[in-house]
């Protein structure tokens, strides 16, 4: 009776394999797992396998439908039979053509692809004479010559790769070692003469930063030819995945690098040309420029990480679109700083310097950063003003005069005469013609009133020096050559006081100031403003 029971239970078994794993072509689905399936070492069949092979005739059909096989596999695509339809009515919206089609792997071949004929699926005219053309791409003549020559030893596995595939590894390893050295000097020859050629300037930064550029880039390429490479080892689909995303990895995190140095030699190049022009907001754009670039290139390069590891780039953007307008609606304080930050970039209403007036703040422009602008005040305090505010003020912009205005008036004693007084004005007209930190083309200088202390002699002069720090010092020299001036004529400065006037007193004479009204004297000192000073 058990011998019966055991002999009917492999009966049945032998039975649902037979029809579990026969050729069907009536949806994708089956199609693909025919196909797949009849070239498996376990149930190897490539007459079977051909099946999915339309318009050739049987050995023709055997090789394309092989060599489609080891395509799949040497680009480390597997198939998930849970997201292939069943539906023999399928059709891919996505397909550019018409009817009955399934793109089997949209974003990494699109051209392998099924279509429905008559009543079964195929895979498709171009895709069948697509696939020798792709083998021969992948697959170098040598690799099945190899496989042939290699005695049975060779073929011995050791965690799912053959003895033969670990020299051949060795040997990749070797040869890319070898091109490392050759590469890095053509590569760095290359960029070095496209910079001279974009923008001719010579700097050792600029030349330290080229050099660091190089070897990521040569990695790059070394990466690029290990991964066209591979696919002639033959390896077990499982240890390629592994090889392919190990390389991928790696590829991406070298494409950081190189963006993120390639910034850096781009920002030093704008650097020296910041400091060629006038403006000194170039030169505050180059450190948040960077950043801002640097923060691009990090979040693109985890976005491709997210890619590596399965995750739909459609869904990575839509993900990061939905994170960015959430972020947006959260801060809507920092996105307006930011805003503004663009603005005053654009517009340039003020320099890095400039000693500006915005509202209620009167200070010198130190730096422009994303959120907001730091003012310091004549007193040295420090004033934050947020970018959003600061784009919307009235900035008056002393700093973009063409002259730094000075007004003052002189006030010399009562009893000057006026033969003093003319000497003392045209005297001051010759120190302002005279030096060089003046505007000689325009300035005043006048005997212009009676105040109550005084007589008021009038001073308005132009300073060519822009800097808030260059006037004070062109007017400490202006002040020194007049007080020089007013001391050779014998001239006092008024002060507020009060004169009393006494006409008779016992034993003492009346007191009377001294003018020197010579004519000739008058004239040797206005004579000796002309001499330059030793």
């Amino acid at each position: 009776m058990k011998k019966l029971l055991l002999l009917f239970l492999l009966f049945s078994a032998s039975l649902i394999a037979q029809t579990k794993f026969k050729v069907d072509l009536s949806n994708p689905n089956a199609t693909i797992h025919t196909h797949l399936y009849f070239l498996q070492p376990s149930s190897y069949n490539p007459e079977k396998a051909a099946a999915v092979i339309y318009g050739y005739d049987s050995m023709e059909a055997q090789e394309i439908a092989i060599k489609l096989k080891k395509i799949m596999d040497a680009k480390g695509l597997k198939v998930d039979f849970s997201k292939v339809p069943t539906n023999k009515m399928y059709s891919d919206t996505t397909a550019t053509k018409g009817g009955n089609q399934y793109i089997l792997f949209p974003r990494k071949m699109p051209d392998i692809f099924l279509e429905k004929i008559e009543n079964n699926w195929y895979y498709s005219k171009e895709t069948s004479s697509k696939v020798i053309g792709i083998y021969d791409l992948m697959y170098p003549w040598y690799s099945a010559k190899l496989q042939k020559i290699i005695p049975e030893i060779g073929h011995r596995t050791l965690f799912k790769i053959e003895l033969w595939q670990y020299l051949g590894l060795l040997i990749l390893i070797a040869i890319s070692f070898g091109l490392f050295f050759v590469l890095r000097k053509i590569i760095f020859l290359v960029l070095n003469k496209s910079q001279h050629l974009i923008i001719n300037i010579s700097d050792e930064g600029i030349k330290s930063s080229i050099k660091k550029l190089t070897r990521p880039i040569v990695l790059l390429i070394l990466m690029a030819f290990a991964e066209k490479r591979l696919p002639s080892l033959v390896l077990h689909i499982d240890v390629y995945n592994f090889l392919l995303l190990a390389i991928n990895i790696m590829m991406v995190v070298f494409w950081i690098y190189v963006f993120m140095k390639l910034v850096l030699v781009v920002m030093s190049i704008y650097a020296k040309y910041a400091e060629s022009t006038v403006s000194k907001l170039d030169d505050q754009l180059v450190p948040v420029l960077r950043n801002f670039l640097m923060g691009l290139v990090i979040f693109l390069g985890i976005l491709k990480f997210l890619t590596l590891f399965g995750v739909d780039p459609i869904t990575v953007l839509a993900g990061a679109s939905i994170g960015g307008i959430a972020i947006a609606l959260a801060s809507q304080d920092t996105v307006k700083n930011f805003i503004g930050t663009i603005m005053i970039f654009i517009d340039k209403p003020f320099h890095i310097g400039d000693w500006i007036e915005a509202g209620a703040v009167i200070g010198t422009v130190e730096t422009v950063g994303f959120r907001s602008t730091t003012v310091r005040a004549a007193d040295t305090s420090i004033f934050q003003i947020p970018n959003s505010q600061l784009s919307e003020m009235v900035v008056n912009n002393k700093g973009l005069r063409s002259f730094r205005r000075y007004t003052t008036n002189l006030g010399i004693r009562y009893d000057t005469p006026p033969e003093l007084i003319e000497a003392f004005v045209i005297g001051i007209r010759r120190i302002i013609e005279l030096e060089p930190s003046t505007r000689t083309e325009q300035f005043n200088v006048e005997f212009v009133g009676f105040s109550d202390s005084s007589l008021s002699i009038l001073l308005n002069v132009y300073f060519v020096n822009l800097d808030w720090n260059s006037e004070q010092s062109s007017k400490h020299i202006l002040h020194m050559k007049i007080l020089k001036l007013a001391s050779s004529l014998g001239i006092g400065f008024a002060f507020p006081s009060s004169t009393i006037m006494i006409e008779q007193f016992p034993d003492k004479t009346v007191f009377d100031v001294n003018y020197n009204t010579d004519e000739k004297r008058i004239k040797e000192i206005l004579d000796a403003l002309n001499k330059p000073v030793e």
